[in-house]
């Protein structure tokens, strides 16, 4: 079965009308025509990432946030109600409501616009995830949400959620033991944090691609990767991709404006987190990309250059 009739499978589930594929990264994202009028956006979710019970809990806690105000998309539940559903190749589908709006940016291309536009959108999107930080620490979760953790083992511990970075074949020897050091030094930051802070589920993939612009409002959409973590790693996370903008430190800063308008923000901790987000990458091409995808040593190159400066 070709992934255009399993999709179409899928959308039977909801009654729609399959539209065009949109993505087919972690998980396969179809534009989907709903009965009653209005567009979703049809997943497929990748085989073998995470489990039913995962993806419930990813439903969940996207759904209480929508509920709480905040621009995510909604769930929108099958045909039977389910909010889920898996197709007869044992993958699973769901469907979130359509968010408008153009990505924030691309993954390794410079942002456009001036530097005034740009600063502007940062600091607009660290209110909203100082938005959504607020939102997530007044929730309730239920007894069966479970999810990744991008907590101090999660993303530095003997077995990382993305891999064991400092093992990537393709580091020199002196590269795998910068990134040990590096790792250390992450690890060791995030203990003393953890002493006055306490994990709550994060979005942990707050990258271009997962932020819309339409006109003056942003939309964060694909909580594929949410889990349990510490907020300034979603912080951490945008500023991962914006270590090679002419404008970084302006970026930083007009990002942590913006979040310190509504939550104290330790920029010191940023800076770890950006680390963190680097590295944890390096594990994230290893199952992912073939052995001579240029990808493999562009993400060790921007750890390397992050670590460097994190530790001098």
């Amino acid at each position: 079965m070709t992934l255009t009739e399993l999709a179409a499978e899928a959308a039977a589930h909801w009654g729609g009308r399959l539209g065009p594929l949109i993505n087919d990264r972690e998980n396969a994202v179809f534009q989907m025509g709903l009965p009653g009028g209005g567009t979703a956006a049809l997943r497929l979710h990748r085989m073998g990432y995470q489990t039913a019970a995962a993806i419930g809990s990813e439903l969940w806690f996207c759904g209480a946030l929508a509920d709480a105000g905040l621009p995510v998309p909604r769930v929108l539940g099958a045909l039977d109600g389910a909010g889920f559903v898996v197709l007869s190749n044992g993958r699973i589908a769901s469907a979130v409501e359509w968010r408008a709006g153009r990505p924030f940016g691309e993954a390794g291309v410079p942002l456009a616009g001036s530097l005034g536009e740009q600063a502007a959108l940062h600091c607009a999107l660290g209110q909203l995830l100082a938005r959504v930080h607020a939102a997530t620490e007044a929730l309730v979760l239920p007894s069966t949400f479970t999810r990744p953790a991008w907590d101090i083992d999660g993303l530095t511990g003997g077995a990382p959620f993305w891999g064991r970075f400092w093992e990537h074949p393709a580091l020199t020897e002196t590269e795998a033991a910068e990134l040990q050091d590096a790792r250390a030094f992450v690890r060791a930051a995030m203990q003393e944090h953890a002493r006055t802070t306490k994990r709550i589920p994060v979005h942990a993939d707050v990258l271009r691609e997962n932020i819309l612009v339409d006109g003056a409002g942003l939309s964060l959409i694909d909580f594929d990767d949410s889990g349990m973590g510490f907020a300034f790693y979603d912080l951490g996370t945008v500023m991962s991709q914006n270590l090679y903008e002419p404008a970084v430190h302006d970026l930083r800063a007009a990002l942590l404006e913006g979040y310190g308008k509504l939550r104290p923000v330790d920029p010191a901790m940023v800076e770890i987190f950006t680390l963190a987000r680097t590295l944890a990458s390096v594990g994230w091409t290893m199952p992912r990309l073939a052995p001579d995808d240029p990808i493999m040593r562009r993400h060790i190159a921007r750890a390397l250059m992050c670590a460097r400066e994190a530790m001098a």
